[in-house]
């Protein structure tokens, strides 16, 4: 029997049925899904410092598990000497298994990790079903080693839905775990 992550288990056998209540879905494809997570980073000192880019690639495929690739400029700005085509960040996209299991493993032991946590907020929606969330501190993945970090820097994760609306995806997300705080 193949391996499937506990949140998709859990997404097929209650999330499901909680969102057809509460939306009255006359059908299971209707309910809306997570389609995928993008972890970005920008990284505005490697215009001067190379290595900056490789730490940051580094330091995204421990966290998800999955190789991350660097960002490269689209154009040429003089006032931040930078040039098209420079590396200025990286990026992964998470789908399918390795999406639930990053989702779980940031639910369950990463943002509990946050200093003075209390929920994330839910006003980083964008009108169109995806959610977008900051991270001031990658040392918040227990992937990551604490020794031998060379600078504290955050990253934005983004979580794209087949949601129409706002009100969906955040539902959605709620399911499946995203502890957003209370009005």
């Amino acid at each position: 029997m193949a391996y499937t992550p506990r949140l998709k288990e859990e997404y097929k056998s209650r999330v499901i049925a909680a969102l057809k209540e509460e939306f009255g879905y006359k059908n299971v494809m209707q309910v809306p899904k997570l389609e995928k997570i993008v972890l970005s980073k920008g990284v505005g000192a490697a215009v001067s410092d190379k290595k900056l880019i490789d730490y940051a690639v580094e330091e995204l495929t421990k966290i998800t598990g999955q190789k991350a690739v660097a960002t490269m400029s689209k154009k040429d700005v003089a006032s931040f000497k930078l040039r098209k085509g420079m590396p200025i960040g990286a990026k992964v996209t998470l789908r399918g298994d390795r999406m639930y299991e990053f989702l779980d493993r940031l639910v369950t032991s990463s943002l509990p990790r946050v200093r003075d946590f209390n929920g994330i907020k839910a006003t980083g929606f964008d009108g169109r079903g995806n959610y977008n969330l900051g991270v001031l501190e990658q040392i918040i993945f227990p992937e990551i080693d604490i020794d031998k970090v060379n600078k504290i820097s955050g990253m934005d994760i983004t979580f794209v839905t087949n949601a129409k609306t706002d009100k969906e995806a955040k539902s959605l997300l709620a399911e499946l775990g995203l502890p957003f705080k209370k009005n």
